[in-house]
């Protein structure tokens, strides 16, 4: 089955699939082609070019006058899979608590770990469904889900069972990251050691064994995980041939890019604060910084300082960090647009951070990310806009159209 879309005014992110990632300068560059067609062969990009070369048939057409292709969004840091929601928070925050007493009232992430620990693994999975079809729906095309609200060996396999299950149920690229270092369980308060071994001796080998995720995760920052627990976790992860991908940098910089680094971390996110030694660190190695730049904006912290990392040669991935404490919200045209007005990203590098970085921050270059023969046929069309730019311009609108996910329209 072929599909031929034409007459597309702009087709945007147009690479040799050889490109797995772009930086520093080259981030400023987003190849497009004006009044273009696309071919698509089943869940398949097959061609594409201007519309003097377009093919004279195909099994159905679809006139795109007027109107732009882009590839979907890679949301590379996500925690979709939770129970319930954390709105009190909001409000308690409104209302002058910090994030520190909310968590002394029983609030925080674990809040979140009380009410997963209680709900059962298919009520998880019909309200994670639903915001995983939510997210396709605003033009995501590829998503890294992590646990991290279970932290116990049940309610860990139970959250990553439930990404296993959103994987075989949706034509979309899932990537399931084991995030059981994300807080200290109540029961673990005054025995930090015994949770960290509980981690490494029965959470992870049961991970492997079931092969429940490809990525492993830690909150290396103050109060939560140290740079000696993260360290441990890792090294036992890549033991078990789980990949890195860590949260550094949120509040405090403590040395989590440099561990990260020493295990060969895909990722490094959030890097709200991050310093000169940090940045160095990070430059000539293959991991991939994150910012997310929604969560600065929910908890009003400050945002990651892109210009500082793109003039200094480094890549960037824009993600949404989609969880029900600090970004409730997977919208990333919203990240998108957030990025430009508050990081002084240009819409080029925006749009480069959240489709081709994204996609290499979850190992999914080969597959998603950009207009390329041969890629997954995951794209957005938007509505008749005037410009690319006008996406986070115009960021309170709706701007898409259709979103097609392997080659069929959702």
């Amino acid at each position: 089955m072929t599909t031929l879309f034409t007459n597309i005014k702009e087709l945007i992110q147009v690479r040799d699939a050889s490109v797995k990632k772009v930086s520093g300068k080259d981030m400023s560059t987003l190849p497009t082609l004006k009044n273009a067609f696309l071919l698509i062969k089943n869940d398949t990009i097959i061609d594409f070019g201007s519309m003097e070369n377009a093919p004279t048939s195909a099994d159905n057409t679809v006139d795109c006058s007027g109107k732009m292709i882009l590839p979907t969004w890679c949301d590379s840091h996500t925690h979709i899979v939770y129970a319930g929601n954390r709105e009190q928070e909001f409000v308690d925050r409104i209302n002058g608590l910090t994030y520190e007493e909310i968590a002394n009232k029983g609030g925080g992430i674990l809040n979140s770990v009380k009410k997963l620990q209680e709900t059962t693994e298919e009520e998880l999975y019909q309200q994670s469904a639903k915001r995983l079809e939510e997210v396709m729906q605003l033009g995501t095309g590829a998503v890294e889900i992590k646990s991290g609200y279970g932290l116990t060996v049940e309610a860990e396999l139970k959250m990553l069972r439930v990404i296993k299950k959103l994987k075989e149920n949706y034509n979309i690229p899932i990537k399931a990251t084991f995030l059981g270092a994300h807080a200290f369980p109540k029961e673990y308060k005054n025995n930090k050691e015994g949770y960290i071994n509980l981690i490494i001796e029965e959470m992870l080998p049961k991970v492997a064994e079931e092969n429940l995720a490809e990525f492993i995760d830690a909150f290396c920052e103050t109060g939560y995980f140290s740079v000696a627990d993260t360290d441990r976790i890792l090294k036992a992860g890549v033991a078990l041939g789980l990949t890195p991908k860590v949260h550094v940098n949120q509040f405090t910089t403590i040395g989590g890019v440099q561990v990260s680094i020493k295990h060969n971390a895909l990722s490094v996110d959030h890097l709200e604060v991050i310093n000169t030694e940090d940045i160095k660190a990070l430059q000539g190695t293959e991991t991939m910084p994150v910012a997310l730049p929604s969560c600065s904006y929910f908890l009003s912290i400050p945002y990651t300082p892109a210009r500082d990392m793109i003039n200094a040669g480094l890549p960037l991935a824009l993600a949404t960090d989609y969880n029900p404490g600090s970004t409730p919200s997977g919208n990333m045209n919203f990240v998108v647009s957030a990025a430009c007005i508050k990081m002084k990203m240009t819409p080029e590098e925006a749009i480069n951070a959240a489709t081709i970085n994204g996609a290499y921050a979850m190992n999914l270059c080969d597959e998603v990310g950009s207009i390329s023969k041969g890629k997954k046929a995951n794209f957005f069309l938007t509505k008749e806009i005037p410009s690319y730019g006008f996406l986070p311009y115009s960021f309170g609108s709706n701007l898409i159209e259709s979103v097609y996910i392997g080659g069929e329209k959702i």
